[in-house]
């Protein structure tokens, strides 16, 4: 279907499959993080549900998607830098949610470091602003 996502497919030693082509397909071709329920609504219907959670739990597994948490509480994926892995994300960067349009960006701006009190021990840090993204305040 697509080279670009047959080479990374292949390079996080993933079987290319339709199902898995056509989802990675969306992620390189939209600059912003989607929902399972963005993806249904771009597949039309092509795969079902369970489909498209296996493959996003497979791509999340080997370190070729992130998750990205929104205001809403509701969860939204993009697509790992180079230094993801299946042993660990490393997402020391910011997402921008823009109130305007609703898409959700990862920003390579960095994460302040937040010092945590004595026996407390983070595993994950999520930092989201919100705000007027580039596009729409043109």
């Amino acid at each position: 279907m697509n080279a670009p996502s047959d080479r990374l497919l292949k390079t996080f030693r993933l079987r290319s499959t339709p199902s898995r082509q056509e989802i990675l397909h969306l992620f390189l071709n939209k600059d912003y993080a989607l929902s399972h329920g963005d993806i249904e609504k771009e597949i039309n219907n092509e795969l079902d549900r369970v489909t498209v959670y296996r493959t996003l739990k497979t791509f999340l597994d080997k370190g070729l998607i992130h998750k990205v948490l929104d205001d809403e509480g509701s969860l939204k994926y993009a697509l790992c830098n180079d230094a993801c892995s299946k042993t660990g994300h490393h997402h020391d960067h910011v997402h921008f949610k823009c109130t305007s349009c609703g898409q959700t960006n990862c920003l390579e701006v960095e994460v302040p470091v937040v010092k945590l009190p004595k026996g407390y021990r983070a595993s994950e840090v999520n930092l989201l602003i919100q705000g007027i993204c580039e596009r729409c305040s043109r």
